[in-house]
């Protein structure tokens, strides 16, 4: 009985505490944030908030799609965020960011498809997958980190935006993908070095924060190697994602990448690129590509039904590209290669594909037999402040039923894609306007169900996007 007595009579303390100090006359303005004087003192801790930076993002999304034998699918997002970080003490800083998000208008994205019986794959995404009734409560801490910065060593703690090879923002939404952990860099003019412990992710598309083995298997989940749904959400166990990087300059305008991801208890990855970037003397460019994947003891359950690697495959990813940027004009041929070993696996809440032939809208994420061919154009303006870029790519695909190799049941497909981008100046400054259009035309059978073919081939997809930043 003492101690209950004890810790409420401590609460009604702090409550009246509380209360007295947020007390205000009615005929005051309200105060509840504070109004500090300019500090003048540089050393003081109020002046390194009080000349922090903020930054602004206004953002609309309107995105379509167009199945065969459906109505239009659509959604119009609008949202906007802040982010504040304070500046340095004893090259220590805070940074904090939000965002928030409206259904301003869509189609019921509650409702299943009713040829495929599979919810809405790309406008759903604009809000929360997990919730698709959730119009109006869709807001999200994005960052909040304390972060040591001194010559060429960065070291950020917490919540915070990541761009990596495995793990990458993948923004095509209203928001990116976010984690949280420990993550260090090191910078020179010639090289850089990663390394980094992660624990925590926010997909793209919704609105919490997730464990490690928790955060896999929020979108599809595909079907196991048998055929059979893949039974891994909610069935794993991960403490964390050891990620470490490096890129060299081996000799002049020649790079090398290495990477290496351990996804504790589910798998490895590694990657090695070699890349020779276009000058005005040598416009010619190359790049070579090569990823691993091993499992990690069972790949993340003892049962192989609830496994997210499978124990009896491997996969290895081989790709190269060869480009010409001259003038205006940048054009590459590029291809991609996943061997006969296995399933490419990679937590697609966590990032798209690092390929050379990876082309806004789709990815090429768990298949293996793969042969991946693609032509890119990217245009940039003489006189204009536009940007297009074009591709087109033929995916030659393991047939559908092949499910060993064809986890989420892809035809071989065909996909033309148009990018374009303006940034406005003059009174609009700030603004900028894109516009991407593409269209994936299935060239093998898809056995007459439309559950082969709904949102993944024989469709379009139109977004017309708004940024303001200031």
């Amino acid at each position: 009985m003492i101690k209950p007595l004890l810790f409420s009579m401590a609460s009604i303390f702090l409550l009246l505490t509380q209360l007295n100090a947020q007390h205000q006359e009615l005929n005051e303005d309200p105060k509840l944030w504070g109004k500090s004087k300019k500090e003048l003192d540089s050393a003081n801790l109020l002046y390194r908030f009080q000349m922090g930076t903020m930054h602004g993002h206004f953002r609309s999304f309107y995105s379509s799609t167009f199945n065969k034998n459906s109505e239009v699918e659509f959604a119009q997002a609008i949202g906007g965020g802040i982010q504040f970080i304070s500046k340095p003490i004893y090259n220590l800083r805070l940074g904090v960011s939000g965002f928030f998000v409206y259904d301003i208008l869509s189609s019921d994205l509650t409702k299943l498809h009713p040829l495929s019986n599979t919810l809405n794959r790309y406008e759903l995404g604009l809000f929360d997958v997990t919730n698709p009734a959730n119009k109006t409560d869709i807001d999200r801490l994005e960052e909040l980190y304390l972060q040591y910065q001194k010559n060429n060593i960065t070291v950020t703690i917490g919540k915070q935006l990541l761009n990596t090879p495995f793990i990458n923002l993948q923004d095509g939404r209203m928001r990116p993908s976010e984690v949280q952990g420990v993550w260090t860099q090191y910078k020179n003019k010639e090289n850089k070095f990663y390394a980094g412990w992660l624990n925590r992710f926010s997909p793209r598309g919704t609105v919490e924060w997730y464990k490690t083995a928790e955060s896999i298997g929020i979108y599809s989940v595909g079907v196991n190697v048998d055929g059979n749904k893949s039974g891994y959400k909610d069935a794993l166990e991960s403490k964390g994602v050891a990620l470490i990087g490096s890129e060299f300059e081996l000799f002049k305008n020649h790079r090398l990448q290495l990477w290496n991801q351990y996804v504790e208890n589910i798998f490895n990855s590694s990657l090695f690129q070699f890349d020779k970037t276009p000058t005005i003397k040598s416009p010619i460019y190359y790049g070579l590509q090569i990823i691993s994947q091993q499992v990690v003891n069972a790949g993340g359950n003892e049962f192989i039904d609830k496994t997210y690697f499978n124990p009896n495959q491997s996969s290895l990813v081989l790709g190269a590209r060869l480009g010409r940027k001259k003038g205006l004009w940048d054009h590459s041929i590029n291809f991609t290669r996943i061997t006969k070993q296995g399933r490419y696996l990679m937590p697609r809440e966590w990032g798209r594909d690092p390929f050379y032939t990876f082309l806004l809208g789709e990815r090429n994420e768990g298949m293996g037999d793969l042969n991946a061919y693609v032509v890119k154009s990217k245009f940039m303006a003489k006189k204009l402040p536009l940007q297009l870029n074009l591709g087109i790519g033929y995916y030659d695909l393991p047939d559908i039923l092949n499910f060993a190799m064809n986890k989420y049941s892809f035809p071989a497909y065909v996909q033309y894609n148009l990018d374009a981008r303006y940034a406005f100046n003059g009174f609009w400054k700030g603004w900028e306007a894109q516009l991407i259009y593409f269209y994936k035309d299935a060239v093998e059978v898809t056995y007459n169900n439309p559950k082969y073919y709904i949102n993944k081939a024989d469709m379009g997809h139109f977004n017309l996007i708004l940024n303001f930043h200031f």
